[in-house]
């Protein structure tokens, strides 16, 4: 019955340190351009295109 104790203390231990851990990178801003970043890969390439190319169309099955 002496486990209890020491689970629980390493367990409120864990929880304490994630808050610690996500409060510090809050205040360091680590997470400010997560939007930006998530959509990255749906912007187009339009330097990568040669002016009054069309733009590639899907192919058809």
């Amino acid at each position: 019955m002496s486990i209890v104790p020491l689970l629980l203390f390493c367990s409120l231990a864990l929880v304490v340190g994630s808050i610690v851990l996500f409060v510090f990178a809050a205040k360091q801003g680590d997470c400010s351009d997560a939007e930006r970043l998530c959509l990255m890969p749906l912007e187009d390439d339009a330097e990568e295109r040669v002016a009054g190319e069309p733009p590639p169309s899907s192919p058809e099955p």
